[in-house]
Protein backbone atom coordinates (compact mmCIF):
# COMPACT_ATOMS: atom_id res chain seq x y z
CA UNK A 1 0.00 0.00 0.00
CA UNK A 2 1.28 3.30 -1.06
CA UNK A 3 1.68 6.24 1.45
CA UNK A 4 0.53 9.59 0.94
CA UNK A 5 3.59 12.03 0.40
CA UNK A 6 2.77 15.42 2.50
CA UNK A 7 6.27 16.80 2.42
CA UNK A 8 8.56 16.64 -0.52
CA UNK A 9 12.18 18.02 -0.73
CA UNK A 10 14.13 17.94 -3.98
CA UNK A 11 17.28 18.72 -4.42
CA UNK A 12 17.70 21.19 -1.10
CA UNK A 13 20.76 22.76 -0.61
CA UNK A 14 21.45 25.07 2.76
CA UNK A 15 24.75 26.58 3.06
CA UNK A 16 26.53 29.78 4.82
CA UNK A 17 29.49 32.33 3.57
CA UNK A 18 31.89 33.16 5.90
CA UNK A 19 33.99 35.75 4.22
CA UNK A 20 34.62 34.15 1.03
CA UNK A 21 34.54 30.68 1.77
CA UNK A 22 30.58 28.70 1.27
CA UNK A 23 30.31 26.23 4.28
CA UNK A 24 27.62 23.29 2.98
CA UNK A 25 25.03 22.11 5.07
CA UNK A 26 23.03 20.08 2.57
CA UNK A 27 23.19 19.89 -1.13
CA UNK A 28 21.17 17.99 -3.58
CA UNK A 29 18.86 16.22 -0.90
CA UNK A 30 15.94 14.53 -1.82
CA UNK A 31 13.53 13.19 0.91
CA UNK A 32 9.91 12.22 1.47
CA UNK A 33 7.42 12.88 4.36
CA UNK A 34 4.70 10.03 4.11
CA UNK A 35 0.98 11.16 6.27
CA UNK A 36 1.03 9.46 9.64
CA UNK A 37 4.64 8.28 9.69
CA UNK A 38 6.91 9.40 12.75
CA UNK A 39 9.89 10.22 11.53
CA UNK A 40 13.42 10.42 13.26
CA UNK A 41 15.95 12.23 11.39
CA UNK A 42 19.64 11.34 13.33
CA UNK A 43 23.05 11.87 12.40
CA UNK A 44 26.70 13.42 13.74
CA UNK A 45 27.19 16.46 15.72
CA UNK A 46 26.60 19.27 12.44
CA UNK A 47 25.49 16.81 10.27
CA UNK A 48 22.49 19.42 9.78
CA UNK A 49 19.54 17.78 11.38
CA UNK A 50 17.87 20.38 12.72
CA UNK A 51 18.63 22.88 9.75
CA UNK A 52 16.89 20.10 7.52
CA UNK A 53 13.85 20.33 10.07
CA UNK A 54 13.43 23.82 10.04
CA UNK A 55 13.74 24.42 6.56
CA UNK A 56 11.03 21.62 6.10
CA UNK A 57 8.85 23.50 8.32
CA UNK A 58 9.28 26.48 6.80
CA UNK A 59 11.38 27.81 9.81
CA UNK A 60 14.21 28.73 7.35
CA UNK A 61 14.96 29.01 4.04
CA UNK A 62 17.23 26.56 1.82
CA UNK A 63 19.41 28.68 -0.67
CA UNK A 64 18.28 26.43 -3.70
CA UNK A 65 15.83 23.65 -4.26
CA UNK A 66 12.46 22.75 -3.55
CA UNK A 67 9.92 21.82 -0.50
CA UNK A 68 6.09 20.97 -1.24
CA UNK A 69 3.45 20.46 1.31
CA UNK A 70 0.50 18.62 -0.05
CA UNK A 71 1.89 19.37 -3.49
CA UNK A 72 2.16 22.98 -2.65
CA UNK A 73 5.56 25.08 -3.01
CA UNK A 74 5.90 26.89 0.12
CA UNK A 75 9.87 27.64 -0.93
CA UNK A 76 8.10 30.14 -2.80
CA UNK A 77 6.00 31.91 -0.47
CA UNK A 78 6.85 35.45 1.36
CA UNK A 79 7.65 35.92 5.02
CA UNK A 80 4.22 36.74 5.87
CA UNK A 81 2.42 33.89 3.99
CA UNK A 82 5.02 31.39 5.12
CA UNK A 83 4.00 32.68 8.74
CA UNK A 84 0.24 31.50 8.00
CA UNK A 85 1.26 28.57 6.36
CA UNK A 86 3.55 27.42 9.63
CA UNK A 87 0.42 28.38 11.87
CA UNK A 88 -1.95 26.47 10.18
CA UNK A 89 0.14 23.18 9.64
CA UNK A 90 3.18 23.01 12.09
CA UNK A 91 3.20 22.12 15.68
CA UNK A 92 6.50 22.51 17.34
CA UNK A 93 8.34 21.53 20.30
CA UNK A 94 11.94 22.00 20.95
CA UNK A 95 14.86 21.28 24.06
CA UNK A 96 14.59 24.60 25.56
CA UNK A 97 10.90 24.93 26.43
CA UNK A 98 9.30 28.04 25.78
CA UNK A 99 6.19 28.25 27.50
CA UNK A 100 5.69 32.31 28.96
CA UNK A 101 6.42 32.21 33.04
CA UNK A 102 3.68 34.72 33.72
CA UNK A 103 1.00 32.43 32.72
CA UNK A 104 -0.63 29.43 33.35
CA UNK A 105 -0.17 26.05 31.67
CA UNK A 106 -3.64 26.11 30.84
CA UNK A 107 -2.98 29.72 29.95
CA UNK A 108 0.17 29.04 27.82
CA UNK A 109 -2.05 26.78 25.53
CA UNK A 110 -5.33 28.46 25.33
CA UNK A 111 -2.67 31.51 24.23
CA UNK A 112 -1.54 29.54 21.04
CA UNK A 113 -5.20 28.58 20.21
CA UNK A 114 -6.62 31.93 19.88
CA UNK A 115 -4.80 31.71 16.87
CA UNK A 116 -7.42 28.90 15.56
CA UNK A 117 -11.03 29.64 14.09
CA UNK A 118 -12.44 27.27 16.71
CA UNK A 119 -14.34 29.18 19.60
CA UNK A 120 -12.71 29.63 22.68
CA UNK A 121 -15.16 27.02 24.14
CA UNK A 122 -14.22 24.65 21.71
CA UNK A 123 -10.33 25.71 22.46
CA UNK A 124 -10.91 24.84 26.28
CA UNK A 125 -12.29 21.49 25.97
CA UNK A 126 -9.87 20.54 23.54
CA UNK A 127 -7.22 21.33 25.85
CA UNK A 128 -8.54 20.02 28.76
CA UNK A 129 -8.48 16.53 26.86
CA UNK A 130 -5.12 16.83 25.79
CA UNK A 131 -3.76 17.89 29.43
CA UNK A 132 -5.52 14.57 30.59
CA UNK A 133 -3.95 12.76 27.85
CA UNK A 134 -0.08 13.88 28.56
CA UNK A 135 -1.38 13.22 32.24
CA UNK A 136 -1.39 16.80 33.62
CA UNK A 137 -4.25 17.19 36.47
CA UNK A 138 -6.19 20.13 36.76
CA UNK A 139 -4.61 21.59 40.06
CA UNK A 140 -1.18 21.62 37.84
CA UNK A 141 -2.92 22.92 34.97
CA UNK A 142 -3.15 26.41 37.23
CA UNK A 143 0.44 26.57 37.69
CA UNK A 144 2.93 28.57 36.20
CA UNK A 145 5.93 26.70 34.10
CA UNK A 146 8.80 28.31 37.14
CA UNK A 147 6.25 25.66 39.24
CA UNK A 148 6.20 22.68 37.61
CA UNK A 149 8.75 19.72 36.74
CA UNK A 150 10.57 20.34 33.60
CA UNK A 151 8.77 16.99 32.54
CA UNK A 152 5.32 18.61 33.03
CA UNK A 153 6.62 21.93 31.43
CA UNK A 154 7.63 20.17 28.15
CA UNK A 155 4.29 18.00 28.46
CA UNK A 156 2.40 21.23 28.71
CA UNK A 157 4.45 22.10 25.74
CA UNK A 158 3.16 19.30 23.23
CA UNK A 159 -0.33 20.05 24.42
CA UNK A 160 0.71 23.91 22.92
CA UNK A 161 1.67 22.29 19.83
CA UNK A 162 -0.96 20.17 19.01
CA UNK A 163 -3.76 22.40 20.64
CA UNK A 164 -4.22 23.50 16.94
CA UNK A 165 -4.11 20.25 15.28
CA UNK A 166 -0.93 20.45 13.13
CA UNK A 167 -0.79 18.95 10.29
CA UNK A 168 2.68 17.93 11.24
CA UNK A 169 4.33 17.86 14.85
CA UNK A 170 8.23 19.11 14.45
CA UNK A 171 10.09 18.19 17.26
CA UNK A 172 14.16 19.07 18.36
CA UNK A 173 16.15 17.52 20.52
CA UNK A 174 12.82 17.22 22.96
CA UNK A 175 13.81 15.20 25.30
CA UNK A 176 17.46 16.48 25.63
CA UNK A 177 16.98 18.48 28.59
CA UNK A 178 15.04 15.95 30.84
CA UNK A 179 16.06 13.03 33.36
CA UNK A 180 15.39 9.44 32.40
CA UNK A 181 11.82 9.41 34.02
CA UNK A 182 10.83 12.71 32.22
CA UNK A 183 11.62 11.67 28.85
CA UNK A 184 9.98 8.21 28.90
CA UNK A 185 6.75 10.69 30.27
CA UNK A 186 7.26 12.75 27.66
CA UNK A 187 8.03 10.13 24.90
CA UNK A 188 5.28 8.29 25.85
CA UNK A 189 3.03 11.53 24.97
CA UNK A 190 4.69 11.21 21.50
CA UNK A 191 3.75 7.53 20.98
CA UNK A 192 0.16 8.16 22.50
CA UNK A 193 -0.55 11.16 19.73
CA UNK A 194 1.48 8.83 16.41
CA UNK A 195 -1.36 5.93 17.31
CA UNK A 196 -4.10 8.31 16.96
CA UNK A 197 -2.54 9.27 13.10
CA UNK A 198 -0.39 12.56 13.77
CA UNK A 199 2.28 12.82 12.15
CA UNK A 200 5.79 13.61 13.40
CA UNK A 201 9.33 14.46 12.77
CA UNK A 202 11.80 14.44 15.46
CA UNK A 203 15.65 14.75 15.47
CA UNK A 204 17.63 13.74 17.85
CA UNK A 205 21.00 12.00 18.85
CA UNK A 206 19.32 9.42 21.43
CA UNK A 207 19.06 5.73 20.45
CA UNK A 208 16.25 5.49 23.15
CA UNK A 209 14.45 8.63 21.37
CA UNK A 210 15.03 7.33 17.99
CA UNK A 211 13.11 3.55 18.82
CA UNK A 212 10.26 5.18 19.41
CA UNK A 213 9.86 6.09 15.83
CA UNK A 214 8.80 4.19 12.99
CA UNK A 215 11.05 5.55 10.42
CA UNK A 216 14.51 7.05 11.23
CA UNK A 217 16.88 8.67 8.37
CA UNK A 218 20.31 8.88 8.83
CA UNK A 219 21.65 12.31 7.44
CA UNK A 220 25.76 12.19 6.64
CA UNK A 221 27.40 14.04 4.00
CA UNK A 222 24.93 16.93 3.14
CA UNK A 223 22.35 13.58 2.24
CA UNK A 224 20.09 11.19 3.66
CA UNK A 225 22.61 8.53 3.58
CA UNK A 226 20.50 5.62 4.95
CA UNK A 227 17.04 4.56 5.98
CA UNK A 228 15.58 1.86 8.77
CA UNK A 229 11.93 1.00 8.73
CA UNK A 230 11.23 0.08 12.57
CA UNK A 231 7.52 -0.59 12.37
CA UNK A 232 5.14 -0.10 15.09
CA UNK A 233 6.77 0.99 18.57
CA UNK A 234 6.94 -2.17 20.89
CA UNK A 235 8.06 -1.45 24.36
CA UNK A 236 10.98 -3.93 25.47
CA UNK A 237 11.44 -5.00 22.03
CA UNK A 238 14.97 -6.21 21.50
CA UNK A 239 14.74 -7.20 17.83
CA UNK A 240 13.47 -3.40 17.58
CA UNK A 241 16.87 -2.19 19.12
CA UNK A 242 19.02 -4.70 17.74
CA UNK A 243 17.74 -3.70 14.19
CA UNK A 244 18.03 0.46 15.12
CA UNK A 245 21.70 -0.57 16.90
CA UNK A 246 23.04 -2.36 13.59
CA UNK A 247 21.37 0.45 11.42
CA UNK A 248 23.33 3.15 13.26
CA UNK A 249 26.52 0.89 12.87
CA UNK A 250 26.33 1.02 9.35
CA UNK A 251 25.96 4.22 9.16
CA UNK A 252 28.74 4.71 11.14
CA UNK A 253 27.36 6.52 14.16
Amino acid sequence: MNKEIIIKATKLKKSFWTGDIEQTIFEDLDLNIYKGDFTVIMGSSGAGKSTLMYSLSGMDRPTSGEILWDGKAITSLNDDKLAIFRRKNCGFVFQQIYLMDKMSLMDNVLTASALSSESKKDSIKRAKKLFELVNIPEITRRRFPTQVSGGEAQRAGIVRAVINKPTVLFADEPTGALNSNNSTAVLDVFSMLHSDGQSIIMVTHDKKTALRGNRVLYIKDGKVYGECDLGIYEKENAEREAKLNNFLTDMGW
